[in-house]
């Protein structure tokens, strides 16, 4: 009978800092490809913020984020929700996001990091920094990626079918972003 091999050790440091960049390249997609007509449509039933508006929240958040829990790193300018364009949302959300990863880098290297403690507000509870940090901030991307793709949809600008689906060929977004495929 044939021994099966080991599995080979995985880096899950390295692995959560690859699953960030690919969530942000998600992001990117969403920007990149997003009708213009949509960043400042009024939602419908006039209730609910406006794809500029969303993106703007997403990247401010980072900030407090940044603010709370990393006040060593170089906070981003922030993003007016009223008056941002798709060039400049694109361009706060890499810059946001690469310091983000940077405060994931520190905060997953453990007792060495500089990132003890992940503050996602001025009135929560601290958090250990680590995986639950990484997955909180990943799920408020995700979250607020949903709303934008159905917003879209429903002023009847949605997302080109290349841009919808390709936010989930998860082996080329990792190649986009340089890495080998997810492990």
């Amino acid at each position: 009978m044939a021994r099966l091999s080991a599995p080979a050790a995985i880096d899950f440091r390295q692995t959560l800092l690859e699953t960030y960049a690919v969530n942000e390249r998600m992001n990117q997609i969403l920007l990149e490809h997003l009708d213009p007509g949509a960043w400042r449509a009024q939602p419908p039933g006039r209730k609910g913020r406006a794809v500029a508006a969303i993106f703007a929240h997403v990247h401010n958040i980072r900030r407090k984020w940044l603010r709370l829990s990393a006040p060593h790193l170089k906070l981003p300018a922030p993003l007016d929700r009223a008056r941002s364009t798709l060039k400049q949302a694109k361009a706060a959300l890499a810059e946001s996001s690469a310091r983000c990863a940077e405060m994931l880098a520190q905060a997953l290297a453990g007792p060495d990091g500089r990132v003890r403690n992940f503050r996602r507000d001025g009135w929560a509870r601290p958090w250990p920094a680590g995986a639950a940090m990484f997955t909180y901030m990943v799920s408020h991307d995700a979250h607020h990626r949903g709303q934008v793709c159905m917003l879209a949809h429903q002023l009847g600008l949605p997302l080109p079918i290349h841009a919808a689906s390709g936010i989930w060929n998860w082996e080329r977004l990792w190649r986009e972003c340089g890495f080998t495929d997810p492990r």
